[in-house]
């Protein structure tokens, strides 16, 4: 039972609305405390754990957000169904953005030759097969990155150039039956050479986790696919984008006259060679024909599967039946068949340290592959081409790939129906001339060169951020700040992702939870969206008199921490009680509750905001301005002084929210500050996230933008400071320096030295509470 208590302020003289908690609060929420400064909120009768209650709500905005996703497409595209060159022309900003958000941004070099990989003891004709010769491939996709496989060249003059991806889990070899897995019916590359095509079989990264690491640091259980994705995506590259280059590259040559007489050419690919196949129709009109096996279903779901399948801002573009609308009037045919089926990453073993991203992979019903589909015809039928969209069932949707109606749909497709009397559905495999052929020789090199190429971006990215930011003009402050409103607007939309402003009005509640000699605490709730609130426990000085305002310092938690952490004993190893020790000092004190905490509760957040261009901190930013509003409202508080001191992850957002929130009059960044995109993609340190479980660290193309350095920028003029343990185990004391000091150049060259600082001290990952605490008393005014 709770009741309401009006109660009178005699030291300030102001009347106060309590909450007081009764039969299941504690003793200490119980008591009435005349002192309660929380005037203007209603009671919070909330119970239960607020912290996990908040990132299910986040959870619940989000799972709308991916449904609503789809009737939301039609704003980016602005087709123009006039005739089919029109429709090309308004539909090249929509592929260009594809290109973009899957990587596949690098050029490629120029004229692509086929190279025959041989050796002295085993050339490059290594098996051969009814009507066809078999040879060991590469060709030059990007700057060090080759494609590898096995070309299939029929011993007459080819009718089609065709090339065949397995999925991820499949060799080339296994494609063309020269090695075993699946069923011979599903060996496509070897039936459609039978059927007198040159066939290309590329080589993928595979799910293993053999290579998936630094001997010399550390290896993981994260899939080879997963592993790059990591790094990739920090540099605005992806495993995706990558392999659609070798496809495309290969494209390249068979349009060239190298490949010999031109000839249609037609792209299969089943599983995530399907998905490859879409990406790649999507992307080059050159490509006649796009046959996807195993893949094509509605994405809300995206988030569920492996995380090398995702892709940032996605779902607000595009979703299959989209990408079909790219390929679109040529032929599409889907097949609907047995997918790959995986439970999740490889298990943590001795030798492989644990963290991979959670992702299953499962067959979609055939009724939700139909419900694509239409959603795609009507994209053809607009553009009289409804028969070039055709849907092949195999056994009902759970039969193998590559039935001899995919097939003989897409030789038809390519102008050659004669072709597919040369069908034969269970042939015999070519002969192998190899002995004993291991193909993780294979797989090691590509992913030296994927993982070689993204370290390249790694060494380049300081360089790519600096053309970035060349329209600053730091010849004044004022310059300075009115050049960097873009860059803020960049950093907030393109990097974080933006979200309206909080549609739900604030409803304030309060609770006591602390009476201390000097001050006192309240647990506080504030609605921000539908089924999104902010929460935190203001801390309020005793010593307040009337009419008097203060400044705030809002003290961040770490992860998997809660307000508490900040001011209870059992906390203060790491976190020293700073928010108590400030609010000793005088300051009024906030700390929020952030959404960071319930381990792959709180990680599965990324992985339904990123493919809608969103992030975890797209909704901090949103929660700490209606903090910010509901603080400067507050008539104790000064809301022209208000900092903001966090440390971990905390840290993590003091470098990100009060950069674009400039309510804030300060920043102070503990436990985290470093040079965060060598942190995030590095293969050569022990603590880089690269090795760790926290899956949700990268941030899409942030390497080229921004790092800690250029996040710090956006603070200019307000106060900055780092704090930093020389035992931290985040980064090296080098790592931090390095990039603190191109913070501290700044604001030198700008004449604001003063107002920025760093603290080494002896300690490890903990608050320290020396200079930090001189900080806000400098310059948030306030005497100690």
């Amino acid at each position: 039972m709770r009741r309401l208590v009006l109660l009178r302020n005699h030291c300030a003289g102001m009347t106060l609305l309590l909450c007081v908690g009764v039969g299941s609060a504690s003793a200490e929420e119980s008591e009435v405390s005349e002192t309660d400064l929380l005037n203007g909120t209603s009671p919070l009768r909330d119970q239960g754990d607020l912290a996990a209650r908040m990132v299910a709500g986040i959870d619940r905005f989000l799972t709308r957000g991916l449904t609503a996703s789809v009737e939301r497409r039609g704003g980016h595209w602005k087709q123009d169904f006039s005739s089919r060159e029109a429709y090309a022309r308004s539909v090249s900003a929509n592929r260009e953005r594809l290109r973009e958000i899957i990587g596949a941004v690098d050029p490629r070099p120029l004229p692509v030759q086929m190279e025959l990989v041989g050796t002295t003891e085993q050339p490059s004709l290594v098996g051969q097969g009814a009507g066809y010769t078999v040879h060991a491939v590469r060709w030059r996709a990007l700057d060090g990155v080759d494609g590898e496989g096995l070309l299939l060249r029929p011993t007459s003059s080819p009718v089609a150039r065709i090339i065949a991806i397995p999925d991820a889990d499949q060799t080339p070899e296994m494609l063309v039956g020269m090695a075993v897995g699946g069923a011979p019916e599903g060996q496509f590359g070897r039936r459609l050479a039978e059927a007198c095509c040159e066939v290309l079989v590329p080589a993928l990264i595979n799910r293993s986790d053999t290579f998936s690491g630094n001997p010399r640091v550390c290896v993981t259980n994260q899939p080879h696919r997963e592993f790059v994705y990591r790094m990739a995506y920090e540099m605005g590259r992806h495993v995706i984008g990558y392999e659609v280059q070798k496809v495309l590259a290969a494209v390249d040559y068979f349009a060239s006259p190298a490949a010999g007489e031109k000839r249609p050419v037609g792209v299969m690919g089943y599983g995530e060679g399907g998905l490859l196949a879409l990406y790649s129709g999507g992307l080059d009109s050159r490509i006649d024909v796009v046959v996807v096996s195993g893949y094509f279903q509605p994405r809300q779901q995206v988030w569920a599967e492996p995380i090398y399948r995702n892709v940032w801002r996605l779902l607000s573009e595009f979703g299959d039946a989209e990408l079909a609308g790219l390929i679109a009037p040529r032929t599409l045919i889907v097949e609907a068949c047995r997918g790959p089926e995986i439970d999740g990453p490889p298990k943590a073993r001795k030798g492989h340290v644990g963290g991979a991203a959670p992702g299953k992979l499962t067959t979609p019903s055939i009724d939700t592959v139909r419900a694509e589909i239409e959603r795609a015809r009507g994209t053809y039928a607009r553009l009289d081409a409804s028969g070039n969209l055709k849907l092949i069932i195999s056994q009902g949707g759970k039969g193998p790939p590559g039935t001899s109606d995919t097939l003989a749909a897409l030789l038809a497709g390519l102008g050659q129906e004669a072709a597919a009397s040369r069908l034969v559905s269970v042939g015999q495999p070519p002969k192998d001339f190899r002995k004993g052929f291991d193909p993780s020789d294979r797989q090691k090199r590509q992913l030296d060169q994927m993982i070689e190429f993204t370290q390249g971006l790694v060494r380049q990215s300081e360089f790519r951020r600096r053309e970035h930011w060349s329209k600053t003009d730091a010849s004044s402050v004022q310059k300075w700040t009115a050049s960097c409103k873009a860059y803020r607007r960049r950093f907030w939309e393109d990097v974080i992702g933006r979200l309206p402003d909080a549609s739900e009005p604030a409803n304030p509640r309060s609770r006591r939870l602390y009476d201390r000699p000097k001050w006192r605490g309240y647990e506080v709730m504030l609605d921000v969206w539908p089924d999104v609130f902010a929460s935190g426990i203001l801390l309020v000085p005793k010593d307040l008199k009337q009419g008097e305002q203060r400044p705030v310092v809002v003290c961040q938690h770490g992860l998997e921490g809660t307000p508490r952490s900040t001011i209870e004993p059992r906390h203060a190893q790491a976190y020293s009680r700073f928010a108590v020790r400030l609010v000793e000092r005088g300051f009024v004190v906030y700390a929020p509750q952030n959404p960071y905490i319930g381990g792959d509760a709180f990680r599965v957040l990324q992985r339904k905001a990123n493919p809608l261009g969103l992030s975890l901190f797209s909704f901090i930013i949103g929660q700490h301005a209606r903090t910010l509003a509901w603080l400067a409202s507050l008539p104790f508080v000064d809301a022209e002084r208000i900092g903001f001191y966090g440390i971990s992850y905390g840290g993590k957002t003091a470098v990100r929210v009060p950069t674009i929130l400039e309510r804030y009059a300060l920043s102070i960044c503990s436990a985290d500050f470093n040079d965060w995109i060598y942190k995030n993609t590095t293969i050569d340190h022990r603590t880089s996230y690269l090795f760790t479980g926290e899956y949700e660290m990268p941030e899409f193309n942030l390497g080229n933008t921004f790092n800690y350095a250029e996040m710090a920028g956006l603070m200019v003029p307000r106060p900055f400071m780092v704090e930093r343990g020389h035992r931290d185990g985040v980064a090296s004391d080098e790592w931090v320096a390095y990039e603190y000091a191109k913070v501290r150049r700044l604001y030198d060259e700008l004449g604001i030295g003063d107002r920025t600082e760093i603290e080494f001290f002896n300690g490890g990952h903990k608050i320290n509470g020396v200079g930090t605490f001189e900080f806000p008393h400098k310059h948030l005014k306030w005497p100690r």
